[in-house]
């Protein structure tokens, strides 16, 4: 199933992701993956570090009273998020393209759209996402690893930007 949409420009661009590449985000993943509701709280509460104004986009985060380590809500989004994202990193190779049900593309899209999530938001996102796993896997983390998700988190951001508009 294509993440695509027919009418995209990008509909039939198939990513170039090595053998190499994908052996080291399935590793990194699978190290991770058991302990992917901290890591991806972690990796939250490092977005905020680096963007405190970040937390105006979520609406669960708005009135809250509970710090953000212990929100419930945020535990669940974070944790929610990172999971996609490395599963979807995970199937890039065998598939050629992100792999994420056309519906969650749709309601991410236009999510982000109507919360006014602007490139630079993506840009604090990936580097508290690749901090996060360099922290996570110290012993395997290297420049290629860090290429190779990096390459996969950039093909997950361009096919949400592709569903980004108003809902219809």
């Amino acid at each position: 199933m294509s993440l695509f949409s027919d009418r995209s420009p990008a509909s039939d661009a198939t990513i170039c992701f090595t053998e190499e590449q994908e052996a080291l985000v399935v590793k990194s993943w699978n190290s991770m993956k058991k302990n992917s509701g901290e890591l991806g709280l972690k990796f939250f509460l490092k977005i905020f570090e680096i963007a405190p104004s970040a937390q105006k986009l979520f609406s669960f985060l708005k009135d809250s009273k509970v710090p953000l380590e212990k929100n419930p809500k945020l535990k669940s989004h974070a944790m929610a998020v990172f999971v996609m994202t490395c599963e979807s990193a995970v199937q890039l190779r065998k598939g050629g393209k992100v792999t994420v049900r056309d519906s969650t593309l749709k309601k991410l899209g236009g999510v982000h759209y109507k919360s006014g999530v602007v490139d630079e938001h993506y840009e604090v996102t990936k580097f508290a996402l690749l901090e996060t796993m360099k922290e996570a896997v110290p012993e395997m983390w290297s420049p290629e690893m860090k290429n190779a998700w990096g390459q996969a988190y950039d093909q997950l951001v361009a096919a949400i930007k592709l569903e980004m508009k108003p809902s219809s």
